[in-house]
């Protein structure tokens, strides 16, 4: 065995039969030293992965020889030493028992032999040091009898792979399950032992302590969690990612509780009903549990959890403080006399280890995160703890932020549909189908809007609109958007006219709401179409304040697209449209839409063409034909941006 300075550590009987050299003359010696020079370089030798080959080596007599060696890092990066070992070292096929008997007995890395069958066949006296093996093990003890740590079937099955394949496993990590320091874990080397034919006669696991595994284990534990927490902005997806973070690494089972409901549509806690011994605490967010059948929970997701009046989890809401029971009293005389139910369930599934975390952010109290352990028989310690509150701070933002995002966006909506048409009619001019489809929860509202106004002379307004922008601001620019454009066509306005005036209208109300009087028109910006379809004259007059241009779906069934000069979006203060009419012969279809309908690919042009596309073809209802076209185009639904879509088929005056 070669230590991490590059020598001599531990020098067996094979190692004396190959090179010559006693015990006494190896040990600490370089271990370059033993090679010929224009060997393989040292460095690609014992370097921190697995390396075989045929070396050059130096005897004690002087003459120099080959050796077929292998030599495997005793950790990932060779930090605890290498193991060189091969058929040389023995001489003939099989291990010598002589050979094995003295290897590695006083290395501070342990050392076992296991047969084919996982069976312990030699170890060194460093595994008596060590608290991942059997106070007494036994030759012939199988390795889950031997092996005294978490999970020990995973071990099990890991040396079955390395004894089939040949690859060696390095850097397996063992925690034991009664260590005599706390979160203290080894890593472990797995290598499989081949007679000279390849034939495998079994395994060698070394083991060599890692230190603390509360550091490198929470580290890896909150890289894991920043990674996987804060991608959805989803309170409920958010709190179950956190707890599926920390399960099986941190706790056994862990549960997220938030005080309000969750989604916004739950009954408040509050008017839940309430006794003297259970009160309706927080809504169950997340939860994650080493069973899959979740045996520990007493409350699924998304349901009212119930708590003892007094009882640690009001307590840590109350003030704030995180609750530490490492030892989990469920005793006569503790606070689980009011919780009865809870109390079966801890000695049911042999929960013996409480954290209580407090979600907080911003000032703001969110709920609290309750970790415990139960097959893991180490109770949490203070690292795991703050390991905990640094997992629960992390996500406390995040769930803040989602609910801050859900509040506003169901505002929004709620806004936006207040103030969308709830009924259209185009009277005798022209028959209607319509869509609107918000966009999901990754996006926010948007200000898309569509309208149809009667006027004089059987005569139709058709208007689409889109504001710049997401969320509240955008649906109430909207409503006054929409209500401008009523009140001016009220006037009897060329489409031309119309648009320049709403566009200066939007710029006065931007300058008010600067405090410096100056102008900010784009606060205001939206893009719009307005038509008037007259049905005495089959035409329809169009401008448009930079947006899409509507497609006509002809009566022979042809699609084109209007060709309408887009001016610039209302708001910009640049005040120029233009007019153009467009020729409709009767049951002609007129499609108003949104950017959102086109843009799913971020390709205007291939976004119309597919829109031409979905267009064509027999129409059977306008309303078919709307979600045919919404099916085609944006099958999963809106993402990013809302989509809107108005059909409209014309019919010519009577007589």
């Amino acid at each position: 065995m070669i230590s991490a300075d590059m020598t001599v550590s531990v020098w067996t009987g094979a190692a004396e039969r190959l090179w010559g050299y006693s015990a006494d003359q190896a040990l600490h010696s370089p271990a370059k030293g033993l090679l010929v020079s224009g060997a393989p370089e040292i460095s690609r030798v014992f370097a921190g992965s697995p390396w075989s080959g045929r070396v050059r080596i130096h005897r004690r007599d002087g003459h120099e020889a080959t050796a077929d060696l292998q030599v495997t890092p005793l950790d990932a990066d060779g930090g605890a030493g290498w193991l060189v070992w091969g058929p040389n070292m023995f001489g003939r096929p099989g291990l010598d028992p002589a050979a094995v008997n003295a290897l590695f007995h006083h290395s501070p890395v342990s050392l076992v032999v296991w047969d084919r069958e996982l069976r312990c066949t030699w170890f060194n006296d460093s595994v008596h040091h060590q608290d991942i093996y059997s106070s007494q093990p036994e030759l012939g003890g199988y390795v889950t009898d031997v092996i005294r740590a978490r999970h020990p079937e995973c071990l099990e099955r890991a040396m079955a792979r390395v004894l089939s394949d040949g690859v060696p496993l390095l850097g397996y990590e063992l925690w034991p399950t009664e260590a005599r320091a706390p979160d203290r874990y080894y890593r472990v080397a797995l290598i499989r032992l081949d007679e000279p034919d390849g034939r495998p006669v079994g395994v060698c696991s070394a083991a060599v302590q890692a230190g603390t595994g509360q550091q490198v284990g929470g580290l890896r534990l909150l890289n894991e969690a920043k990674s996987r927490i804060g991608t959805d902005l989803d309170p409920l997806v958010t709190s179950q990612r956190l707890a599926e973070t920390a399960v099986p690494q941190l706790a056994d089972y862990v549960t997220i509780d938030l005080v309000e409901a969750v989604p916004l549509d739950k009954e408040p806690l509050r008017r839940l009903r309430s006794t003297d011994a259970s009160i309706p605490g927080f809504y169950r967010a997340g939860a994650a549990s080493i069973h899959d059948d979740l045996r520990e929970s007493l409350w699924a997701r998304g349901t009212p959890v119930y708590v003892p009046p007094a009882s640690p989890f009001t307590a840590v809401l109350r003030n704030r403080r995180s609750y530490f029971e490492p030892v989990l009293d469920a005793t006569p005389g503790t606070w689980l006399d009011n919780d009865p139910d809870r109390a079966q369930v801890i000695r049911q599934t042999g929960m013996h280890s409480l954290m209580i975390v407090p979600l907080q952010a911003r000032g703001a109290m969110l709920g609290i995160s309750v970790f415990v352990r139960s097959e893991n028989p180490v109770p949490f310690s203070r690292a795991d703890l703050a390991l905990a509150e640094e997992l629960a701070a992390r996500a406390a933002l995040i769930i803040d932020n989602a609910l801050r995002y859900t509040r506003e966006r169901t505002a929004a909506l709620a806004i936006q549909r207040a103030l969308m048409p709830h009924h259209l009619s185009g009277g005798s001019a022209v028959e209607l189908a319509t869509r609107y489809l918000p966009a999901d929860t990754y996006a926010c509202v948007g200000g898309d809007w569509f309208d149809v106004i009667q006027l004089s002379d059987s005569r139709v307004a058709l208007v689409v609109g889109d504001v710049v922008g997401h969320g509240i601001n955008a649906a109430v620019t909207m409503g006054r958007l929409r209500a401008t454009t009523r009140a001016f066509s009220k006037l009897e306005l060329p489409p031309a006219e119309l648009l320049r005036f709403m566009d200066e209208l939007a710029v006065d109300i931007a300058r008010d709401r600067c405090d410096d009087g100056t102008s900010a028109p784009s606060a205001f910006a939206a893009t719009c179409l307005y038509g008037v379809y007259d049905p005495k004259s089959q035409r329809c007059t169009m401008a448009s304040a930079g947006h899409p241009p509507p497609a006509i779906i002809f009566p022979d069934g042809s699609v084109d697209f209007a060709g309408v000069a887009p001016g610039a979006p209302i708001g910009l203060g640049l005040g120029f449209f233009e007019s153009t009419d467009v020729e409709l012969p009767g049951s002609s279809v007129i499609a108003l839409y949104s950017d959102g309908l086109i843009e799913m690919e971020h390709d205007v042009d291939r976004g119309l063409q597919r829109l031409r596309a979905a267009l064509a073809g027999p129409i059977s209802s306008l309303d078919d034909l709307c979600t045919s076209v919404v099916d085609t185009l944006a099958p999963d639904g809106p993402v990013d941006d809302d989509i809107a879509l108005l059909l409209a088929r014309t019919h010519p005056a009577a007589g």
